[in-house]
Formats: C-alpha cells, sequence, structure tokens
C-alpha cells in the first residue's frame, strides 16, 4: 500500500484520483492529495396515468434526470510550495464555470467540458466527462494563513458536476452496472 505521505512529511497525491480542467491548448489536472468528500445522484422521472377503476395511478416513465456528482476538494498545504498551488487549484475550478474566449469570431462558446476520476468509485476504467454547475468556497479563519498570498493552510472547496455524453454514447442500466459510465 502506498504512503500518504514522502519522508518529508508532505502529502502525495492520490492515484487515480483528479479533475481534469481544460485550458486553452493544455489541461490543468488537479490532484487530490486527501481524499475528497463525494456524493453521486442520479433521478428518474415518472408521469402518473389515470385508469378508470384502479385505486392508484398507474407510473409511466418519462425521463432520467442528471447525474450529479458532489465533490468537496480539501485544500492542505503540507510544504511550502502547496500554498501557490492550492491558488492554482482554486482558479482552474473557478475557471470551469465561465466561458471560454473564442477564436471563431463569437464572443464566447461554453464553459470546458472537464474530466474527473477517482479509482474506480464513480466509474470503472474511464474519467466521467463533467461540466461544472456550482463552486462555493470559504476560507476559515481558525487556521493560520500565508502571509503572501492570503489563502488559508486548509480550505474546502465545494463543487457540483453533471455528467455528460455525446449523443451517441447515451448510458443504459447494463452499461452502469457493468462499468459505472
Amino acid at each position: 500500500m502506498p504512503a500518504a505521505t514522502n519522508i518529508g512529511g508532505a502529502l502525495v497525491p492520490i492515484k487515480d484520483c483528479y479533475i481534469v480542467v481544460p485550458f486553452k491548448s493544455r489541461d490543468f489536472t488537479l490532484e487530490f492529495y486527501v481524499l475528497p468528500d463525494i456524493s453521486d445522484s442520479k433521478t428518474a422521472s415518472y408521469n402518473d396515468e389515470a385508469a378508470i377503476g384502479r385505486a392508484s395511478p398507474i407510473k409511466t416513465y418519462a425521463q432520467s434526470d442528471n447525474r450529479s456528482i458532489s465533490v468537496t476538494i480539501h485544500m492542505i498545504v503540507s510544504k511550502q510550495s502547496d500554498v501557490e498551488y492550492n491558488l492554482i487549484a482554486l482558479r482552474a475550478i473557478q475557471s470551469a464555470v465561465y466561458p471560454r474566449e473564442s477564436s471563431n469570431g463569437a464572443p464566447f462558446v461554453p464553459p470546458p467540458i472537464c474530466r474527473i476520476k477517482c479509482g474506480k468509485l464513480l466509474a470503472d476504467e474511464e474519467d466521467l466527462c463533467v461540466i461544472l454547475k456550482n463552486y462555493s468556497v470559504k476560507f476559515p479563519t481558525e487556521v493560520s494563513w500565508d502571509e503572501e498570498f492570503f489563502t488559508p493552510y486548509k480550505f474546502d472547496i465545494d463543487t457540483t458536476w453533471d455528467v455528460v455524453y455525446k449523443s451517441n454514447d447515451l448510458p443504459g442500466q447494463d452499461r452502469i452496472f457493468a462499468s459505472g459510465r
């Protein structure tokens, strides 16, 4: 089993647990150093169809709603370079809800489609394609702060993501049961 810290006590990244935020011609990969809090939810919508003489309505499937994944990212400083990394990671997450600049004459294009992976928790092999619906960060005052960057040595970023699929790659029950994707 790999160690959570190196010999000096600094946290090491968790293997296969990250969020990738595309930015222009490169990607920023936010590596998790502390296991994030994750919740995964999806609902199905049904309509009630009344039938004469029936004590309760017949349920007819209408559609499934979005698969929503909430992730609380714990940002902690275990070595001095983490201060700047945490601020860059925060900016990457923040940028994922803003439209991108266009080079084709349109003023803007939609925010980027990101990727998320945390072992086999959300899907077996591949990253999940996700869009950031919202983020929230609160900077606590009960922990020490860095004097240069004014960032606390520990803070959390709460995020909510919707899973997105290509129209020819929509999942069904069999695929979700087999791979989670």
